[in-house]
């Protein structure tokens, strides 16, 4: 194939590669043809239901969210009405329900007062701008596909984030609910210190109404938790004001709401510095929301068993911001509850949580002169019931008890959040949350394993001795660039704690990565087993990390005849690879089935233990010994091997004299004749040699590569039972 051929190939081919990225990213924009497209009109009914008691529940949410944004009330409805519809439209769940949420709008407080002061103009465009910088990331995210990046985010983040933020909103509204006027923005501690000097300044007839929004709620939730019980609450406490004329003795109420839909809000987009000053709080609120995102909806979707594109509701999230932002709203994410309350009353498609959106715009239209009869206190009694069903208590102690590492997380997010800066808390929590992870997977387990009582599996047994030739180590965890150092550490340290196993067996069904990092570990352990005269053999490498080795040309460099199927790496090993005079003269502990044939040292004459020495010995060449042998003065051989294994194979000229009985007959052996000692290797001709070396003899040769080299060159082998025997 020319150049030019190839080169043309390529271009073809990554010309194909951008069209398919293109095609996918475009159809994540048209969710809204391919849901009406599909749409069935037996779902209308369930999902207008669904819709309109959705819309109950969050008409006066959004009203309370929008206090908590330190926002006008209604932004609030605004942020629930476009929020809905457009996340609705675009998104992949089927019963997913977003517009404004405790959390967020907290964040939305925590991030804008930094920049502008609340209640003022640029306050309200500096949470417009916010709004819009989380649309555009999470709209990257889900159109990079990077989505699976909130998977890595612990749940013990959000379970101490949202239990912090549920303290944080009950104590900010305090000073709502009592009448007591404090500066905002005095923090947890101050908030609270605030309160208690002016509690003098309580404004009793705003806590009564406080006080009994709260005990509407909680007896109506023990009634029936599907009654609306905060617009019951809200509706009643308004009637009183109007009523009473309430708002006359000093209890303070939000006004009357605007008509008409969400206006355009005029935002300082090319305001750099305010960019730049946002940019922080727009990272940790559009990290938060991907994780609560997936989690709310991946919970929903072990009910319903629907397959949820994650990527696809990061695109819905960050067109629902967009939207919000510019039309005066502020963030949104998902809603749990009410997604689940959307589930519970039939939802059947993405049109319930688009209806809900419709029917909140249809009530602010009908319900905005009324709206001015609301009291602060009550609303404030409304969030005081939600921050604290927002503590989740049970899953607290879950936690407590669950885990060192995400009691830790946990606590440190949940403190965090009542005194630092709620971005600095959640980012604090997800870098927590991702060093315990890749803590956690740069030192996988690498364990030696041996074979259980039965021989059918290998198990981490420490009490149980290992084979005194194959070190059989099975690493559990992924070879990348955080993990290599500890993995070649431990099995380094295990290689000097164990200096006679010469060969290495990694097992490797739990890695399901490698990348350079751990090619060139393992390349450095292939090294570092040669160089001490054994080798290194793996098995059970899973497809896609084969195909790695492979293209990085490790399978080359090990060799294919290394890679070992599970069920016969040991006997291969048995048979082919591992010394059998170790095996059978110095091995006592029998650890594989295979060993269990063998007999026992002690049935043989014991072999004197032979020291590392600096003995050499001159080799010959299988075909020069075949040469030697026609000669009219032929080398005497002597095969050291076990009778078993001289039968099976051995050159014709060969005497058999086991390794075992070799020192008993030493008379037998001529001393002025040279003698070629023959092994399955070099190996047991070495120990013989340096046996015979000690008891005087000189004229020692071994046939180098022993018999495993003479049948590699295909030379003539005899098979029978003519084993030598000393007279």
């Amino acid at each position: 194939m020319s150049v030019s051929t190839f080169s043309s190939q390529r271009v073809q081919k990554t010309a194909h590669n951008l069209a398919a990225v293109g095609l996918e990213t475009l159809e994540r924009f048209i969710q809204p043809v391919r849901i009406l497209r599909e749409y069935q009109p037996a779902y209308l009914r369930f999902d207008m239901i669904a819709g309109l008691t959705v819309a109950a529940v969050m008409l006066p949410q959004a009203m309370v969210f929008a206090f908590i944004a330190g926002m006008p009330p209604v932004t609030g409805l605004y942020t629930a009405i476009l929020g809905s519809i457009v996340a609705a439209l675009w998104g992949s769940s089927r019963q997913a329900q977003s517009g404004p949420t405790n959390t967020h709008s907290l964040l939305s407080l925590s991030v804008t007062m930094t920049v502008a002061a609340t209640g003022t103009p640029e306050f309200l465009a500096a949470a417009g701008l916010l709004t819009v910088m989380v649309g555009i990331f999470r709209l990257l995210v889900g159109v990079t596909r990077l989505g699976v990046l909130a998977n890595f985010v612990s749940d013990a983040v959000i379970v101490g984030f949202t239990a912090g933020a549920g303290v944080l909103i009950a104590i900010n509204q305090l000073p709502h609910m009592l009448g007591v006027a404090i500066p905002r923005g005095s923090g947890f501690t101050g908030t609270l210190h605030q309160v208690l000097v002016h509690y003098a300044d309580i404004h009793i007839l705003s806590a009564a109404l406080g006080v009994a929004a709260i005990l509407i709620i909680l007896l109506l939730a023990r009634i029936n938790d599907r009654i609306p019980g905060p617009l019951i609450a809200i509706v009643l406490s308004a009637s009183l004001v109007a009523l009473v004329d309430l708002d006359a003795h000093g209890v303070q109420v939000i006004g009357e709401l605007p008509r008409g839909l969400p206006p355009l809000a005029r935002l300082p987009l090319t305001d750099w510095n305010l960019i730049r000053q946002l940019s922080m709080g727009a990272l940790a609120v559009g990290a938060i929301g991907l994780v609560q995102t997936t989690s709310i909806t991946r919970s929903i979707s072990s009910l319903t068993r629907q397959r949820v594109d994650s990527n696809q509701e990061f695109v819905a999230q960050g067109l629902a911001n967009i939207a919000s932002g510019f039309f005066s709203g502020f963030l949104v994410t998902t809603s749990f509850n009410r997604s689940a309350l959307n589930l519970q009353s039939g939802a059947r498609t993405q049109l319930a949580a688009a209806f809900s959106g419709l029917f909140v715009l249809i009530g602010m239209l009908l319900l905005a002169p009324y709206a001015a009869f609301i009291p602060n206190a009550a609303l404030a009694g409304v969030l005081m019931v939600i921050a604290y069903r927002m503590v989740d208590v049970p899953e607290i102690k879950r936690l407590l008890h669950g885990g060192r590492g995400d009691a830790l997380i946990m606590l440190t997010t949940l403190i965090a959040t009542l005194l630092l800066p709620l971005e600095f808390a959640v980012l604090l929590g997800i870098v927590m949350s991702l060093g315990r992870y890749i803590l956690r997977t740069s030192a996988p387990q690498v364990v030696p394993v041996v074979p259980d009582e039965n021989y059918k599996h290998l198990i981490y047994q420490p009490d149980k001795p290992e084979c005194p030739q194959l070190a059989v180590i099975e690493v559990r965890g992924d070879l990348y660039f955080g993990a290599v150092d500890h993995v070649e550490k431990r099995i380094m340290a295990h290689m000097r704690q164990h200096p006679e196993q010469t060969y290495l067996l990694l097992r490797m069904q739990n890695v399901q990565v490698i990348d350079i990092s751990g090619i060139h570990m393992l390349e450095f352990l292939l090294a570092a087993y040669r160089e001490a005269g054994g080798d290194m053999y793996l098995v059970k490498v899973r497809g896609p990390v084969y195909e790695r080795m492979k293209n990085l040309g490790f399978v080359h460099r090990l060799g294919k005849d290394h890679f070992l199927e599970e069920d016969e790496a040991i006997s291969h090993f048995f048979y082919h690879v591992l010394d059998p005079a170790i095996c059978i003269y110095e091995c006592d502990v029998r650890v594989f089935s295979e060993c269990q044939n063998l007999p026992r040292p002690a049935e043989h004459f014991p072999i004197p233990r032979i020291p590392p020495t600096e003995l050499t010995f001159p080799v010959i060449s299988p075909q020069a010994l075949y040469d030697a042998l026609r000669q009219a003065n032929p080398p005497l051989m002597v095969d050291v091997r076990e009778p078993r294994e001289f039968r099976l194979s051995h050159i014709p000229q060969a005497r058999n004299a086991p390794l075992s009985r070799l020192l008993q007959h030493l008379d037998q052996l001529p001393r002025d004749r040279a003698i070629v000692l023959v092994g399955r290797t070099t190996r047991r001709a070495r120990r013989a040699a340096a046996l015979l070396k000690q008891e005087g003899f000189e004229n020692l040769i071994l046939l180098e590569g022993g018999m495993l080299a003479w049948e590699a060159a295909d030379l003539m082998t005899a098979v029978d039972i003519a084993a030598w025997k000393p007279s």
